[in-house]
């Protein structure tokens, strides 16, 4: 595919990622999604996460807007074959919606999620601040430093309409140079394009790209890249604090506080440019060391 400045390395648009991501109603609580045409070998993690976080919320009054999931996943996703997303509908209470959604591929489960959804009313107010960091306009994106180092855009990057600015290191300068192991990984992002309004759509694209750059500041921290590294994501959560947009510059502060066991955690606060923190996500991955030919071993 080819973007509006005539790169070839550019993946599915906007419009085909919101494309993918809506789903289609089957049965009451029962809805099925698809892939991408264009993406990686097994289902990608914040995609399945996004849809099974659109699932529940077409089940959900429109005046309760989600604040927290967590979800798990639990098998490798099948992108040549639909994934059906079944709703319980665990408890309506006078302020708070419970759902628990099933990712189900060839009868087994892939992945569940449990979000809860909140009907707003007022309450104590305070948040961490944000880092001090350059702007967005100061800094390269992933794919131009990439570009620059490789000359061309691998395929992990290519498949995905999220412009991504790191403050910091790429794993791969970080392996390449001791010095610049680092435990954080602020990255500035967005949705490359123009989003609709509703905050439903807003929150499901920052679920699906929180699950992009995570397991990346594991990497960072010990100097290494993605070669000789079998890595996928085993927990996934995430807390809504404030409204925001996700077609809107999105500073991604991430840490990782531990590694051990050949797994990661990885954490990150979301701000907005204007230093309003409006999101959390924690997530735990396999990073398991493997000899490169047996690099694309998958989740058991």
């Amino acid at each position: 595919m080819t973007d509006p400045t005539g790169r070839t390395d550019w993946g599915p648009s906007l419009d085909e990622l919101l494309g993918v991501l809506d789903l289609e109603q089957i049965e009451v609580n029962i809805f099925r999604g698809n892939s991408p045409a264009e993406g990686p070998q097994r289902v990608f993690g914040g995609l399945v996460a996004g849809q099974a976080l659109l699932a529940a919320g077409r089940t959900v009054p429109e005046d309760r807007h989600v604040h927290s999931l967590h979800a798990y996943f639990i098998r490798p996703g099948d992108p040549d074959v639909p994934i059906v997303y079944d709703v319980d509908r665990v408890r309506d209470g006078r302020s708070f919606t419970t759902r628990r959604v099933s990712a189900i591929q060839h009868g087994k489960p892939i992945f569940t999620l449990s979000a809860s959804f909140h009907k707003e009313e007022p309450g104590l107010d305070h948040q961490l601040p944000m880092p001090d960091v350059p702007q967005p306009e100061e800094l390269p994106s992933t794919r131009d430093r990439l570009r620059a180092e490789f000359g061309k855009v691998p395929g992990f990057v290519r498949w995905h309409p999220i412009e991504m600015r790191p403050v910091g290191p790429l794993s791969y300068e970080a392996e390449r140079d001791p010095q610049l192991r680092t435990a954080t990984n602020p990255v500035w992002l967005k949705v490359d394009g123009k989003l609709p309004d509703d905050r439903l759509t807003q929150v499901c694209m920052m679920t699906y790209a929180s699950d992009l750059t995570l397991l990346d500041t594991v990497l960072l921290r010990h100097g290494r890249s993605f070669e000789g590294i079998s890595m996928a994501s085993l927990d996934h959560a995430m807390w809504f604090h404030r409204p925001f947009r996700a077609d809107e510059w999105l500073l991604y502060a991430q840490e990782t506080p531990s590694a051990s066991g050949a797994r990661g955690l990885a954490r990150g606060l979301v701000y907005t440019r204007d230093g309003e923190l409006v999101c959390s996500v924690v997530q735990e991955g396999l990073l398991r060391v493997v000899d490169t030919d047996d690099q694309e071993e998958t989740l058991q």
